[in-house]
């Protein structure tokens, strides 16, 4: 149950990304990019989750989980904090 739960949470991000970067690509708001980008390494944070959990289980991809995160919370509070509009 858990390989279709972290499936479809990756998924999810990536269809958020691919959703979130069309509006950029129509709008040009600065922020919609920013927050395409946050949902594209969320992407890979989750992808990290099915390494670690599914296809390695004896590898330790929490590393590469922790800093794909604190990355997304970066690129989004950046956008949040820098982009005028």
């Amino acid at each position: 149950m858990g390989e279709l739960i972290y499936t479809l949470c990756m998924l999810t991000s990536l269809a958020c990304t691919w959703l979130l970067f069309a509006s950029y690509r129509r709008t040009r708001y600065r922020l919609l990019f920013w927050s395409s980008l946050c949902f594209a390494v969320m992407t890979f944070n989750n992808l990290f989750l099915i390494f670690d959990k599914i296809v390695f289980p004896n590898v330790d991809f929490m590393p590469l989980r922790v800093i794909s995160a604190l990355t997304a919370c970066v690129l989004l509070l950046y956008g949040l904090i820098y982009e005028k509009e």
